[in-house]
């Protein structure tokens, strides 16, 4: 039995825990690890990652080493930094990733995967929407600086120059 001066203590302990939430954030070892558990395929972001950061409201932030060229169906760039907003099957407001369509480079808007019975991903580019397979996306791609710059403020910075 424990001595009466610990018992409101005890007591005081038994009420905070039952009345206060606790929250666990899940520890992921591997940005390819938060995507599979949301839904995502493991392979939307290459494997040369060097750190994520998902806060509280969904924002994630993905930090690489270097910008980067992968190919899955078409060439993506990934610029050192890439954000969103995570939630299960969905990348949404992707900041910092292109894809090139009929030689332009296009925002990747969205990744969203609805129903992965499915087997497609869809990639929202603005204007468009692209279906794929998501098996393309199963692995993490490496990623190359391929000795261009990859700067993205414009077509310049990506090797593009004005004709004039």
């Amino acid at each position: 039995m424990a001595p009466r001066s610990l018992e409101p203590i005890f007591l005081l302990m038994i009420v905070v825990v039952s009345v206060v939430p606790v929250t666990v954030k899940a520890a992921y070892s591997s940005i390819h690890e938060v995507l599979k558990s949301h839904g995502l395929p493991a392979g939307l972001f290459p494997e040369s990652v060097k750190s994520y950061n998902l806060d509280q409201r969904g924002v994630l932030e993905v930090h690489l080493d270097r910008p980067c060229m992968a190919k899955y169906e078409n060439r993506v760039l990934f610029e050192t930094v890439v954000r969103a907003n995570l939630s299960f099957g969905h990348l949404k407001g992707l900041e910092g990733l292109s894809q090139e369509e009929l030689f332009l480079w296009l925002p990747v808007k969205d990744i969203i995967v609805d129903d992965p019975s499915s087997g497609l991903i869809l990639i929202d580019i603005g204007f468009a929407h692209k279906q794929l397979s998501l098996s393309l996306f199963e692995d993490p791609p490496i990623c190359r600086s391929q000795g261009i710059s990859m700067k993205m403020a414009g077509r310049k910075s990506i090797g593009f120059q004005d004709q004039r």
